[in-house]
């Protein structure tokens, strides 16, 4: 079983026992509605045919039609994606939009593809998945290594597929904006973690002005991240990719150390470009600096951008940062969790602070059903409320069980799913 499934199932378990959820809700919880298991072919460009092998899971659609991403690569897995799924259902319950919870993967490495290959891919998945998905039953959306183009994609293929759907384009989210994408989504993940931490440093009367912030995973979450904390006065003194990365006590510009990345492709190459200054005077030093490294600075905020478990039992001892906020799905294994909360850690949890991007999926869905189209600020204003209201829900129940903020975004969530269902329920026997 896939350690991340058994994190799922062990985090919903301990909300449950929290709050002494009934077995019926457990047992639905616990197991996916419906997995779709598929094979197909594509033709590589020297002519030779390749089966490849995907997975779609609907964990549930007891709030709305199932919603999630999609990721290509080489060592997705079943498990992997059934834990994924769940989070979604979490998740969209805690922001409150009509959402169930779903995943997909396709297990291929897209890096070694060529466009027409990756297209190939898209669309075969596309038609293997077609009989369960659609604008009311089930809403894919980009993720590991996929991007808007193969968002386009799928909805063209649905639309080939079901040419008389007047809603095809709702099919699925993050496309291009001229395809029927939302304006605001390419920050909204981030602008999302950003609202929650601002709404937690409220309720200790401090703001973000002035706090020192490390980012793990320098990528579209990550940076978004880094540029507002540093545009609302935060100053953001380490910053990693996949291949290590920056520190400064000074701080630095994420807006330069992006553009070096992108030069040079790897932020760790980027010291001498980003900071212009690398003394010791007074204490303050810059040095190139590892993914590991960046998890043990003093800061007050450390923001997880990265990838599942990375911080776990072996280096939780190491974490001094006042307040963590976890932009990656899973980044702190459940035992570490433990610690660190003991430890007087503040974890502003995944399915919290990272529920910007599925709010904003979920507006593009809405634009899309409605023949509408909004503005940016509309956009922003409307996920700005939306991420504050989640907070302030998940800070009440925090303080009403005296237990942190992930267990408590959990048991919001089985409390907005449970009404579902007992709704269905008695719906059902009428």
């Amino acid at each position: 079983m896939s350690s991340l499934y058994k994190s799922t199932q062990t985090l919903i378990a301990k909300a449950a026992d929290t709050m002494q959820l009934a077995g019926d809700i457990r047992a639905v919880m616990n197991e996916p509605e419906r997995i779709l298991e598929v094979n197909f072919h594509i033709h590589r460009d020297n002519g030779d045919m390749q089966m490849v092998q995907g997975f779609r899971v609907q964990h549930s659609t007891l709030r709305g039609p199932a919603k999630g991403g999609i990721r290509f690569h080489p060592e997705v897995d079943m498990g992997e994606v059934k834990a994924l799924a769940g989070w979604m259902t979490i998740k969209c319950a805690i922001a409150d939009i009509p959402y169930g919870g779903g995943k997909g993967g396709v297990i291929i490495d897209p890096r070694e593809l060529s466009e027409a290959e990756k297209e190939q891919v898209t669309r075969g998945f596309t038609r293997a998945i077609a009989p369960i998905i659609g604008p009311r039953r089930d809403v894919p959306a980009p993720d590991v290594y996929t991007n808007a183009q193969i968002m386009n994609w799928i909805a063209d293929e649905y639309h080939q597929l079901h040419p008389t759907d007047e809603h095809w384009q709702a099919v699925v989210t993050g496309k291009s904006i001229e395809n029927g994408g939302s304006l605001g989504r390419d920050s909204a993940t981030a602008m999302g973690g950003v609202h929650v931490l601002t709404a937690y440093l409220e309720t200790i009367s401090e703001d973000i002005a002035g706090k020192t912030v490390a980012i793990q995973g320098f990528g579209n979450a990550g940076y978004h991240a880094a540029r507002i904390l540093h545009e609302r006065g935060a100053r953001v003194v380490a910053a990693t990719d996949s291949r290590g990365g920056v520190y400064s006590t000074a701080g630095f510009s994420p807006e330069e150390a992006l553009a070096c990345k992108k030069d040079k492709g790897a932020l760790g190459e980027c010291l001498a470009e980003v900071i212009r200054e690398c003394t010791d005077k007074e204490g303050e030093r810059c040095r190139v600096i590892t993914n590991a490294e960046v998890l043990a600075l003093d800061v007050d905020v450390l923001v997880l951008a990265a990838f599942e478990n990375q911080i776990t039992d072996v280096n939780e001892e190491a974490v001094r940062a006042k307040v963590i906020l976890e932009l990656a799905n899973g980044p702190i294994t459940p035992t570490a969790h433990t610690s660190l909360v003991q430890a007087g850690k503040t974890i502003l949890p995944d399915v919290l602070a990272n529920a910007g991007g599925v709010t904003v999926s979920c507006y593009e869905w809405q634009q899309n059903l409605a023949g509408e189209t909004w503005t940016e600020e509309a956009v922003a204003e409307k996920l700005e409320k939306s991420q504050k209201a989640a907070f302030a829900a998940t800070h009440t129940i925090a303080e009403e069980f005296k237990i942190d903020h992930r267990t408590a975004s959990y048991i919001l969530a089985l409390r907005r799913i449970e009404a579902a269902f007992r709704d269905k329920h008695t719906a059902g026997e009428r």
